[in-house]
C-alpha cells in the first residue's frame, strides 16, 4: 500500500481525484468504482521499460492488492473505445460482452472521465482515500484463495486435519 501511495503522490496530475470524487457523489455506495476511478491513470506512472503505457499493466500491478474487480474497471477503461471515440452496434456489443457485469460501472466511469465535473477545482487530497484503499485492499486479501498458506487461525475445533506434518 505504501508504495502505491507513494506512485500516486509522485503523479502530477489529479484528474485521477477529481474522477473518484464525482464517483464518490454519484455512486456512494460502489467504493471499488471510486477506487477505479482514483487510479484509472496509474498506467501514466507504470511505463514499461519501452515506455509504452497499457491498462492492462496498470490492471495487472494493482490487481493483487485490490482485487479482480478494480483491476478489471481500471483495465476496461482504458481499453480500445475508452478514449470517447464512437463504437458502432456491434463494436459495443464486442465491449459490453468484454465488461461483462461491470458493463455499466465501465460506462459510469468513462463518463465520469470525460465529464466536465471531474476538471472541477474541488478534488480533495489523496490522503482522503487511504481508509477506503485500505478498507478495499483488505477484502481483496480476505477473498483470494489460501493457496499454500497456513490458516492463521490454525485448525478449526474438531477437525482431523493435520498440523504442521503432526498426525
Amino acid at each position: 500500500m505504501l508504495e502505491l501511495m507513494e506512485l500516486l503522490h509522485g503523479s502530477p496530475d489529479d484528474q485521477g481525484l477529481r474522477t473518484a470524487a464525482l464517483l464518490r457523489r454519484s455512486h456512494p455506495f460502489d467504493k471499488e468504482l471510486q477506487l477505479a476511478g482514483l487510479l484509472h491513470n496509474i498506467g501514466r506512472l507504470l511505463r514499461l521499460s519501452d515506455g509504452t503505457v497499457t491498462a492492462e499493466v496498470a490492471a495487472e500491478a494493482i490487481r493483487p492488492l485490490l482485487g479482480e474487480r478494480v483491476a478489471r474497471l481500471v483495465r476496461m477503461s482504458g481499453a480500445p473505445g475508452g478514449d470517447g471515440a464512437h463504437r458502432g452496434a456491434a463494436d459495443g456489443a464486442d465491449y459490453r460482452a468484454d465488461c461483462g457485469a461491470d458493463a455499466e460501472a465501465v460506462d459510469t466511469l468513462r463518463h465520469a472521465l470525460e465529464s466536465p465535473a471531474a476538471a472541477g477545482p474541488d478534488a480533495g487530497v489523496l490522503e482522503d482515500w487511504r481508509p477506503l484503499l485500505d478498507l478495499i485492499a483488505a477484502g481483496a486479501r480476505r477473498s483470494r484463495p489460501a493457496g499454500n498458506a497456513r490458516d492463521p487461525l490454525g485448525v478449526p475445533r474438531g477437525s482431523r486435519r493435520p498440523v504442521g506434518g503432526l498426525p
